[in-house]
């Protein structure tokens, strides 16, 4: 089980990693833009692969997929594209369910003020929130209708690393359901299994 499938299911069993409202009980396999829509740099949880693919590639950039073994549902994408501002790499990880992504996260070394533009760009649109520190990293997170947006920063190898990740907790919790009821199917059906066979 690769990294990201593992993060996915912890996601999914933790139910409270983001909160969910009762309107999104039914699962979504394409969620619909909203106005509440947590996003950056025109990246949002929730988008269609194909859609992202194609912002990707007006950044001059590449993404390419691959399904999971364990989970024919869940497609994991790697990428990279050039900032629009800087010019320089960003590294693109996305985790999708029925291709809808549930998880995205950009990452980039941060030389100069890059840091400092990408969280006052998010602070003016959503609001300024405290920064907490996890040993030497740092992190800043927003919260909206069941979507998180984490900026996280530290330093490594002598440079500032940051990362921003969007998570959609409809699209989780829907993949969440959908595996617990398979293996509670599956669980049920044994005992009947092993009467019929004798």
């Amino acid at each position: 089980m690769t990294a990201m499938l593992r993060l996915l299911a912890s996601l999914a069993a933790a139910g409270v990693v983001v909160p969910t409202t009762a309107a999104a009980s039914e699962p979504q396999r394409a969620a619909p833009a909203d106005t509440a829509a947590l996003e950056f740099g025109g990246f949002r949880a929730g988008a269609r692969l194909d859609e992202i693919d194609a912002l990707v590639r007006r950044r001059e950039g590449n993404l390419r997929c691959d399904r999971a073994r364990a989970d024919r549902r869940v497609t994991e994408c790697r990428g990279r594209f050039l900032d629009s501002d800087s010019g320089e790499a960003v590294t693109l990880w996305i985790s999708a369910i029925d291709s809808v992504a549930g998880i995205i996260t950009l990452r980039a070394e941060t030389p100069g003020d890059r840091l400092d533009r990408w969280r006052d760009g998010i602070v003016a649109r959503y609001g300024k929130v405290g920064a907490r520190a996890q040993g030497t990293q740092w992190m800043m997170q927003w919260v909206r209708r069941g979507r998180m947006l984490r900026l996280t920063w530290r330093e490594e190898r002598g440079g500032r690393v940051a990362s921003v990740s969007l998570v959609d907790g409809r699209v989780l919790d829907g993949w969440g359901r959908d595996r617990a009821r398979t293996k509670l199917v599956s669980r049920d059906s044994l005992p009947n299994q092993r009467a019929d066979s004798l």
